[in-house]
């Protein structure tokens, strides 16, 4: 009687299991997609919310002197997550991913604070932002390092699909998101664009405190020292060299040429060159060269690092086509163009939010292989069709490609991420994570370089001379009309980007009091600047866009070569675990080496 007894015992401890275990993985979803969603917003909400954000600390970011601290409320925040993503990935491993995790909502929430309370102004204020911006980053990178593996160790591998793709949906839906919150929040106070992530952070780390469970396989080992400084400090030189390219360098409307940049691109690729040779000969390497014998997460990454540099710089693009072209011919002020930029982007949102859940949960029964590559193609499909509108289109047409597009960034992301999650082991899923989650922010970053230097050539090539015809026909001196047409073609697509007046502001008061006031009243007005800048941004934009239909067709062929459906099981290694080797090695499946 005992025998029987004691089997519904274990029955009931084994359901009991199950339920406390299935209530624990959406638990782990809800948190970590918050947390996931919070630094996304945050990273995209400053986009549309930088006018504000100068006008409240009395700096014009377009002066001479002024651009450094306005490239780096741009991309800071991005450039250090970049850096540090894989290092707290691999600092997961060790110590506990949770650890990290809860960490990273702390660190985040402190300094989003601080971002609120700064009473200078000046340079000393935007000083003051764009350091506490870049420890924000550090946040961050704890934060997006660990949240996929927390995940995958969560779910059972035939639902790892779904719960990545909701979280990958909430992420890079979050920074569409950011773009209308910006809009929103900036005009009634600038602080509330970091004061809204600071309840959110409060209550996340909570949460995050009490209701999280370390589930990982931590392996002990020493910090490669070495191989963090050299990778930090390499990829810190390449990001860097990347932001000063689409500045201007003496009379060259870039500054590819410039011994800065040139420097910071040597150094960085010199460094990194150095941090593969040290990661070979490292006992305890942070990033793990062996897991690119993984066919499935080799073919994953690369899909990500050209789907990155494929999308990264679109954004910029359609702002800057919304806010110096589109929204003024149709009405709107330049000063209003930063929110209605955000709000007329939302069908590109509707679109992820749609096709990234389905595409996750069907990744899951029949794997990532034909999502995320249909996906990339889709994306390129999307990419020609932007190149067939007008300069002043219609907007249903526009909104329907932005859904399209929308619906192939969803299509790829979950499968893509699910698919490199599964492939990895359990001990090396943060660091993997992390290597994953560095190709993506990277590229980024790479991207808005290369389609910001598409563009200029563009512009350079028809801008001056369209520029210089312009303003004389309106009675613009001469020598000032060729001054400003020779301006660098970046000054003139950022002062668009910030809601500025361009005309207005590269004019001045005091060229605008010599002119006729009907002249200045048509410099000024909605319709002569887009007018004006009609046709050299078409030139730059072809540019761009054939650029990305490459990348996202590279891209494809990537995605394909990752084989079919392929999950790893802690069984096909236990023998190597067993003798020591490294379980990298023992991979025969159709997603292995």
């Amino acid at each position: 009687m005992t025998a029987p007894a004691t089997t519904t015992g274990a029955l009931g401890r084994s359901s009991s299991t199950t339920v406390a275990s299935d209530r624990y993985k959406w638990t782990a979803l809800f948190n970590v997609t918050l947390g996931v969603l919070m630094s996304t917003i945050d990273g995209s909400i400053t986009l549309i919310a930088m006018p504000d954000i100068f006008r409240g600390i009395h700096l014009d970011p377009l002066q001479s002197g002024n651009s450094f601290y306005l490239l780096w409320m741009l991309l800071g925040f991005l450039v250090v997550t970049s850096v540090l993503v894989v290092n707290f990935g691999r600092l997961g491993d060790i110590y506990g991913r949770v650890k990290l995790y809860n960490l990273g909502f702390v660190v985040y929430t402190f300094f989003s604070l601080l971002l609120t309370v700064t009473w200078m102004t000046g340079r000393e204020g935007a000083l003051w932002l764009v350091i506490m911006r870049v420890f924000q980053g550090v946040g961050s990178a704890l934060l997006l390092a660990n949240s996929a593996a927390i995940l995958t160790d969560a779910f059972p591998e035939h639902q790892r699909g779904m719960a990545l793709g909701i979280n990958n949906v909430a992420g890079i839906s979050g920074i569409f998101i950011g773009l209308v919150l910006g809009g929103i929040l900036a005009p009634i106070d600038w602080r509330l664009v970091f004061l809204i992530s600071v309840p959110i952070g409060l209550f996340g780390t909570v949460w995050a405190y009490l209701k999280l469970e370390e589930r990982s396989v931590r392996r002990p080992s020493k910090i490669d020292w070495p191989g963090n400084v050299t990778f930090a400090l390499g990829l810190v030189g390449v990001m860097i060299g990347l932001t000063y390219g689409i500045e201007p360098y003496g009379t060259s409307s870039m500054g590819w040429t410039s011994p800065r940049v040139v420097a910071a691109l040597a150094s960085g690729v010199g460094l990194l060159v150095a941090f593969a040779v040290i990661e070979t000969r490292s006992e305890n390497p942070m990033f793990r060269l062996p897991l690119f014998k993984i066919r499935a997460f080799t073919a994953g990454s690369l899909s990500t690092l050209l789907s990155g540099i494929a999308r990264g710089g679109l954004m910029f693009m359609l702002i800057i086509w919304l806010q110096g072209i589109w929204l003024p011919e149709h009405g709107y002020s330049f000063a209003r163009t930063p929110l209605w930029a955000g709000i007329y982007m939302l069908p590109l949102t509707v679109g992820f939010l749609i096709a990234g859940p389905i595409s996750g949960l069907l990744s899951d029964r029949y794997g990532s292989r034909p999502f995320a590559t249909g996906g990339m193609i889709a994306s390129a499909i999307g990419f020609a069709l932007f190149l067939e509108l007008p300069v002043n289109f219609s907007y249903l047409p526009f909104a329907g490609l932005l859904f399209l597009n929308g619906l192939a960034m969803g299509a790829f992301a979950s499968p893509n991420r699910a698919g490199v999650m599964n492939s990895l082991p359990p001990q090396h899923r943060g660091v993997g994570g992390g290597m994953n989650s560095t190709f993506q922010n990277s590229a980024q970053v790479l991207s808005i370089g290369i389609f910001f230097t598409l563009m200029i050539l563009g512009l350079s090539t028809t801008l001056p001379a369209a520029l210089s015809h312009g303003l004389t026909a309106q009675g613009v001196p001469a020598h000032v009309a060729s001054t400003v047409a020779h301006l660098p073609p970046v000054t003139i697509l950022f002062s668009a980007f910030l809601g500025y007046n361009p005309i207005q502001h590269l004019l001045g008061p005091s060229v605008l009091a010599h002119v006729s006031a009907a002249h200045a009243q048509l410099l000024t007005g909605r319709s002569f600047f887009p007018t004006l800048i009609s046709g050299p941004f078409h030139s730059g934009l072809q540019k761009a866009f054939t650029f990305s239909i490459a990348a996202c067709l590279l891209a494809a062929a990537c995605s394909w070569m990752r084989g079919s459906r392929y999950v790893y099981h802690d069984a096909s290694l236990d023998g190597a675990l067993a003798v020591g080797a490294d379980p990298t090695s023992a991979y025969d499946d159709d997603g292995g080496a």
